[in-house]
């Protein structure tokens, strides 16, 4: 299955050229890298970088990510999956810009399939 994440350019710049990142601001905080199903992405876009251009989407494997990876209660009571070790450039199997129009972050269409 696919799991979703978020960063802006930045975030996603240093990740590339450092091979690794604890992720955003709040993951550090938190102590996790927080991922959303494509189910949960487009909330988590709307709330956490509303009116944010520039952002990427980035997708991994949770098979991958198997042994460091909880499914934990958060919004709304749904479980979301966190990181508990900082992301790997190896980890992302696909990556896409998120414009945002008109107030909206566009998602590409193959990230939100659920598989």
């Amino acid at each position: 299955m696919l799991i979703l994440k978020i960063l802006r350019a930045a975030e996603w710049a240093a990740l590339r050229a450092n091979g690794e990142s604890p992720g955003a601001p709040i993951d550090i905080a938190d102590g996790y890298v927080h991922f959303s199903t494509p189910a949960q992405a487009q909330e988590t876009a709307a709330k956490h970088f509303a009116g944010e251009d520039g952002l990427v989407l980035l997708a991994a494997d949770t098979e991958a990510l198997d042994q460091d990876l909880e499914w934990e209660v958060s919004r709304g009571d749904d479980l979301f999956p966190h990181l508990y070790r900082p992301l790997k450039l190896s980890d992302v199997v696909a990556q896409w810009p998120l414009p945002l129009v008109e107030g909206v972050h566009v998602f590409p269409q193959e990230a939100l399939a659920d598989d």
